[in-house]
């Protein structure tokens, strides 16, 4: 007797049973089904006028992270190869079918979480501090998608919405978040990184990632025990992107980001 999928019909589940399957599917690194079940988990919640808990947004986070970085990291490897020289034409020739493959897949899943993000996830009129950070995540988490779209793609529109999405975030997160908090720092951090990598704008770049750095240094002693880690590590890293911009000898060293 076959066993019964437990995924097979996720909509007539409940809110408390889409979020113990989602538990049980990142514990086994099931990204694809956790993807699954919480885009069902979000859409349930919307028809019921609920928003997202925190740990909810944070699975649904890592969900996608976990599947379009897969496919960031097969992508890049790919591409890699291409600027090796290689004599085997057939090689080359299924290499970049392949690659186009890839590409596929990845315009799928972020096109995926965006339809999350923008029909379901980001509201024009958060009510409450807390709401207000929310947005900052979902529209920080936006921003990333599409500059993962633009990493492959030829569209100008995903450079574009990436900046406008980082922007609105920013401009969210400067009005109601502390600038050591972990959701304004990895915004900085992230959007600093598409205006280097994407936009092709070192200057706004630096100037960001520095100025995001700065603000944070000088609240340090106000930071609270519970986000101390997470924000001084997102100071690193934004210190150490610094560093590579600004350094003329070491251009080819890894760009970090953070994914949360």
């Amino acid at each position: 007797m076959a066993a019964e999928d437990p995924l097979a019909d996720l909509k007539n589940e409940s809110f408390e049973n889409l979020l113990a399957l989602a538990r049980i599917t990142e514990t086994a690194e099931r990204f694809e089904d956790m993807c699954s079940i919480m885009g069902s988990l979000v859409r349930k919640k919307h028809e019921a006028n609920k928003q997202l808990e925190v740990e909810e947004r944070n699975m649904l986070s890592v969900a996608y992270k976990n599947v379009v970085g897969q496919r960031r990291a097969s992508w890049r490897t790919l591409k890699a190869e291409e600027e090796v020289h290689e004599t085997n034409e057939n090689l080359k020739v299924y290499r970049e079918k392949y690659k186009m493959v890839v590409e596929a897949e990845l315009e799928g899943k972020c096109q995926e979480v965006l339809d999350l993000l923008q029909n379901y996830l980001i509201s024009e009129s958060p009510a409450s501090p807390e709401e207000t950070e929310t947005q900052v995540f979902y529209l920080k988490m936006s921003g990333d998608y599409y500059r993962y779209l633009a990493e492959f793609s030829e569209k100008e529109e995903h450079k574009t919405r990436a900046e406008t999405q980082y922007n609105n975030a920013l401009t969210k997160a400067k009005d109601s978040l502390a600038p050591t908090h972990p959701t304004r720092l990895g915004l900085a951090l992230n959007a600093s990184v598409c205006y280097y990598e994407i936009m092709k704008k070192p200057n706004k770049a630096c100037e960001l990632a520095k100025e995001a750095f700065d603000e944070a240094i000088q609240k340090l002693d106000s930071l609270s025990d519970s986000t101390y880690k997470d924000s001084t590590l997102i100071m690193q890293l934004l210190r150490d992107n610094l560093t590579i911009w600004t350094s003329e000898s070491d251009n080819n060293a890894t760009i970090e980001e953070n994914e949360d």
